[in-house]
């Protein structure tokens, strides 16, 4: 069985590791996690099935790049250490795949977990957190055919109680052979309605604790935090309020955000329903839950709002809502915070070569090969000069690049960097609870702020259903965000060929 059978988001290769190792998260419509980084010394992917129901088993898929002796894999709840974790689980080689190895982990509750990686082989012992979030998004339905099934044989238990009841009551102390009177006979029947009575009594509590359970399961399911965004005018400007109006955030119930890479709050602005207008802003905090943020010259429309935002406990979650944004732009604008971007850009259908607002260019390095979903894509983006040469490319915001991709109905939105589609934030949370030494694996933003990186990113994913999305890929040259919009057609997988 292949890998990418294993796990429908599964990969078919090394992700083909890249240089910088950074992250960060969001997630709608798009629950697999994907890493791409190193483990000690060695370079892994790794990629995470959470199931969608609470409790229930993440499928974990990790490739090594080198030959190593053995994989384990350990969930550790926010909340506790390793040792209060269970044992960990020995990862098992995928046949046909050299260097894959595949388990299924149990996730208990709701919450922030880390899959805990660790690798032993010639180099050494390797470690790695991946950060999962364990939520409810669905309730798996019962078949036709199991509830049939299940039917079928309750009534068979019930009417052969019954029958063994109403036996016991008319014949248990006759001698072999007497024949039943009629006062056995009477005794029988007030003896199987009496327990024909007690088992209904017994069906209907059981259907109302069902149907209990089932209301109590419907309240964990994962919606995210209620807010409400508008603009206002303020000195001349537009400014977005963006509030957070959840009881439990109101309440206090929520742990406090962290900044990830240095930012509380990264917010995006997709103009519906033509995607031909994007921002990545990120607003400054005037209380816990009121955040704002300057509104840069965008055309009037509607736009999609994503905010992503990190919690202590490791959680990682993405607000949603809609806005929109009437007349002309203010004469004057003032960015708040200096790493704010956007841009304008239409269709652009199968262009795979787009201009830059420095002049220099940016290349999806795509092949003819077809975009499949739940297959890993190639995400590969090459930078020039406006001359042709290779750009020399700064961190931005301390990663190598930021790409956002969404679905023409905004079904699916996700940010996700070289490193993939975890949260940094909570992966340094993770690593400092369990003492994990991270100084090979992910290099600080303070000592990535000079470093001139090479002119081509990559970004490990998998579209996870087939449609049309736009890509939005970020990347610094000479102290300028520059920004690169691309189109996607994703096809679906073709079924699986029958075996000879």
């Amino acid at each position: 069985m292949s890998l990418a059978r294993r796990l429908p988001n599964g990969t078919a290769g090394l992700f083909g590791l890249a240089v910088v190792w950074l992250a960060a998260t969001a997630h709608i419509g798009s629950p697999d996690v994907y890493f791409k980084g190193l483990a000690g010394p060695y370079e892994v992917g790794v990629v995470v099935r959470p199931p969608g129901v609470v409790p229930g088993q993440v499928d974990v898929v990790v490739q090594v790049k080198d030959a190593v002796d053995r994989v384990t894999v350990q969930p550790v709840y926010w909340e506790t250490s390793t040792g209060g974790a269970p044992q960990p689980d020995l990862a098992q080689p995928v046949a046909g795949e050299p260097g894959t190895y595949a388990t299924r982990l149990w996730l208990m509750t709701t919450g922030s977990y880390s899959i805990a990686v660790a690798i032993r082989g010639a180099r050494g012992m390797g470690a790695v957190n991946i950060p999962v979030l364990s939520t409810a998004t669905r309730e798996l339905p019962m078949s036709r055919a199991l509830g049939a099934c299940l039917l079928v044989l309750g009534a068979f238990l019930v009417f052969g109680l019954l029958s063994i009841i109403g036996a016991g009551s008319r014949e248990a102390t006759l001698d072999p052979g007497a024949p039943v009177d009629a006062r056995r006979r009477m005794r029988a029947r007030v003896a199987m309605g009496s327990g024909a009575a007690i088992f209904a009594l017994a069906l209907l509590g059981g259907n109302a604790w069902w149907r209990s359970s089932a209301r109590d399961y419907q309240r964990i399911i994962y919606v995210p935090p209620a807010n409400t965004a508008r603009i206002v005018d303020s000195a001349g400007q537009r400014v977005l309020h963006l509030t957070i109006t959840a009881r439990d955030w109101l309440d206090r119930k929520e742990t406090p955000l962290v900044p990830d890479h240095g930012k509380l709050v990264h917010l995006f602005l997709v103009r519906a329903p033509g995607m031909d207008a994007f921002a990545h802003l990120h607003p400054v905090t005037r209380d816990s839950n009121d955040f704002r943020v300057a509104v840069p010259p965008l055309p009037p429309g509607t736009y999609r709002l994503y905010a992503d935002i990190v919690h202590q406990s490791g959680f990682a979650e993405t607000l949603v809502d809609t806005l929109a944004i009437a007349g002309d732009a203010p004469a004057s604008f003032a960015p708040t915070d200096s790493d704010d971007s956007w841009v304008t850009a239409g269709a652009r259908g199968d262009d795979t070569r787009v201009a830059l607002a420095d002049g220099s260019t940016m290349t999806w390095d795509r092949g003819d090969t077809a975009i499949v979903a739940n297959q890993i894509a190639p995400l590969h983006f090459t930078v020039r000069t406006p001359d042709g040469r290779a750009a020399v490319l700064q961190p931005y915001m301390g990663m190598a690049s930021h790409a956002m991709i969404t679905r023409d109905d905004a079904s699916v939105f996700v940010h996700l960097h070289p490193m993939g589609t975890i949260a940094m934030a909570a992966q340094s949370l993770f690593d400092r609870r369990q003492g994990i030494d991270t100084s090979r694996a992910t290099p600080s933003t303070m000592s990535m702020r000079d470093t001139a990186l090479p002119d081509t990113v990559s970004f490990p994913y998998a579209f996870p259903k087939p449609g049309h999305y736009r890509l939005w890929v970020q990347v610094r040259r000479s102290g300028k965000v520059l920004t690169g919009t691309f189109d996607a057609t994703v096809r679906e997988a073709a079924p699986p060929r029958e075996r000879s």
